[in-house]
């Protein structure tokens, strides 16, 4: 969320920012809004001051048996009451113009993000390990079915498309990179172990950023009937409206990422600077529409709406955000050191970062049956993007007014990805897959993983 008072001291800089993601300029259109917010609210005041001066006039007037300036007065003042209400939703309709308006736009990158129209215009930072061969090198889905331990016709008898059943040895080597991750941030990385909710309320969402504007990508779950009253109430000559907002009273949002629950964890607080920085980290499903996404990944493991991700999350001072990015993505990136699997970490441009982010750097694994890079983490800096719109602050040692967190979120990893890097990485000629030795301690020792007789 942005806030109008920047927006008014350096509207170019703004717009540079927006120009810089591939939009138009939006300063003047907001000011605007932000202009009628206020006539707005000048108005209603000035009534409202109007309105308590004649009632002490009218006082005034009575004790002076002056009835017929009373009678003038309190006719005044009938006229301003019946002004009123149309002035209180004027003044709610120009605070909500600028409020979705507000919300709808996108965070402005750092100087310092390249400027580019989409993933083309990414610049590579490093690179760890050396790329095998890829010559003959299978699939994660190959490996997996041929082990007969990956089952995706099952899946979308229960399920539909998207979905997978992992089971013995891979489900249980899912499991392990769950634990191992977690176990790693919290014992090595000094982050906090959460077990958060899975269902929201819509404002949580909101506080993230997957509100407004990406509904179409969550799923939602309803309670009981609520959706089927909701429905009903549709037929019985609800207006429009009133019945949305029954949906959206009735509804949870179930979690797209543990960012949801963990950033939101300090919502409408004031920390004390001697809290901070916090540290948060979660092992979650996540459950994703993927709307817009048809034709993309449809084989394998790559793009489900349900997979497990590790999450990471930061709470910190303005002026500690940009290092402790520099920390999230090195606690990142041990995950896939100490798996020994080759990568690359990419300085996202403009064009290709998420909504809520000021700077985002994504880690690819190497998939050898790919012959490719693919996204396995994002970790990214949002400023006081999202702090905004959980009202999220913090008060600075020896001053009296709070000031907004900064936010930091990314993955630590997404568990899936890991599995298909690990089955792609580790694949042997005769079809079995070793088991990297960090993983041994939570496979009970197994070091390799066959075919079921």
């Amino acid at each position: 969320m942005h806030d109008i008072r920047s927006i008014r001291d350096n509207p170019a800089a703004f717009d540079k920012g927006l120009r810089n993601r591939g939009m138009g300029p939006l300063s003047e259109r907001l000011i605007a809004l932000d202009d009628a917010r206020k006539s707005a609210v000048s108005a209603l005041q000035a009534a409202t001051e109007r309105r308590n001066a004649l009632s002490k006039e009218i006082g005034q007037a009575k004790a002076k048996k002056d009835e017929a300036r009373a009678q003038e007065l309190m006719a005044e003042v009938g006229r301003i009451k019946e002004s009123m209400p149309a002035l209180e939703e004027a003044e709610r309709m120009a605070e909500k113009a600028l409020f979705e308006a507000l919300a709808a736009i996108p965070n402005i990158p750092k100087d310092d993000v390249p400027v580019g129209d989409d993933e083309h215009g990414n610049v590579e930072r490093h690179r760890f390990g050396t790329p095998p061969k890829t010559n003959g090198a299978k699939q994660h889905f190959e490996i997996g079915e041929a082990l007969g331990l990956m089952d995706f016709e099952t899946a979308a008898r229960i399920s539909g498309a998207r979905f997978v059943v992992l089971k013995g040895q891979l489900a249980r080597l899912e499991r392990a990179l769950g634990q191992f991750m977690i176990d790693l941030h919290v014992s090595e990385h000094g982050y906090t172990e959460v077990n958060p909710p899975l269902l929201v309320r819509d404002e949580t969402m909101f506080g993230t950023a997957q509100l407004p504007k990406f509904e179409d990508d969550q799923f939602w779950a309803f309670p009981g009937s609520s959706l089927e009253q909701a429905v009903l109430a549709a037929f019985e000559g609800q207006p429009r409206e009133a019945v949305q907002k029954m949906i959206r009273d009735a509804r949870y949002g179930m979690i797209p990422t543990a960012e949801v629950t963990l950033t939101n964890l300090v919502r409408e607080q004031i920390l004390s600077e001697e809290e901070l920085p916090l540290r948060f980290t979660a092992l979650t499903p996540s459950f994703r529409a993927e709307a817009g996404s048809a034709g993309r990944d449809t084989r394998g493991m790559i793009r489900q709406h349900q997979f497990v991700k590790c999450e990471l999350v930061s709470i910190t001072t303005p002026d500690t955000s940009a290092d402790e990015h520099e920390r999230m993505l090195a606690c990142a990136e041990n995950v896939l050191k100490k798996l020994e699997l080759p990568f690359r970490t990419m300085t996202l441009c403009t064009g290709d970062m998420g909504f809520s982010s000021t700077k985002t750097y994504d880690i690819e694994v190497w998939l050898p049956g790919q012959g490719a890079y693919r996204e396995i983490s994002s970790c990214s800096v949002c400023s006081d993007f999202q702090a905004r719109r959980m009202n999220a602050r913090y008060r600075p040692a020896g001053e009296k007014s709070p000031r907004f967190v900064h936010t930091l979120n990314g993955s630590g990893l997404a568990v899936g990805r890991t599995l298909v890097a690990v089955l792609e990485n580790y694949q042997n000629p005769d079809g079995s897959v070793t088991v990297p030795a960090a993983l041994r301690p939570y496979m009970g020792g197994l070091a390799r993983i066959e075919a079921r007789a």
